[in-house]
């Protein structure tokens, strides 16, 4: 049974800024270790960081939560399996609030082309 679904759209330039700024405490506050060493080397590093936070978003929408309830951007992590589907890794509250939901499955589809990234987070339980 689907719970919840959650969708969200990023403007990449926006992540482009902050890279070009340096913005490193933003960076560490948005995004894990993980996510950084993921995004960081790649070609469109920006395009990859707005795609995971357009999923981070996504994800607390389909909880119909938001950014509260103690929610920390790093507790939701999008990681990419070796075939290169992401998924998302959540921990802490983030954690609590999935279970707390019922959810027992999240799948996550990102997308980026030209100035904008998308995700959608589809959350399933029993």
């Amino acid at each position: 049974m689907i719970l919840g679904i959650g969708v969200d759209t990023v403007e990449i330039a926006r992540f482009q800024r902050f890279i070009d700024e340096g913005n490193i405490a933003l960076m560490q506050r948005l995004f894990t270790t993980v996510e950084q060493e993921y995004c960081s080397p790649r070609k469109q590093a920006a395009a990859s960081y707005a795609a995971r936070f357009a999923a981070k978003e996504a994800l607390v929408k389909a909880l119909g939560t938001g950014l509260r309830e103690g929610l920390s951007w790093t507790e939701i992590e999008v990681r990419s399996t070796m075939s290169g589907k992401p998924e998302l890794h959540l921990s802490g509250r983030s954690r609590q609030i999935f279970d707390e939901h019922g959810a027992r499955v999240s799948h996550l589809s990102l997308s980026h082309d030209g100035s904008n990234a998308i995700a959608m987070v589809v959350l399933e339980g029993p």
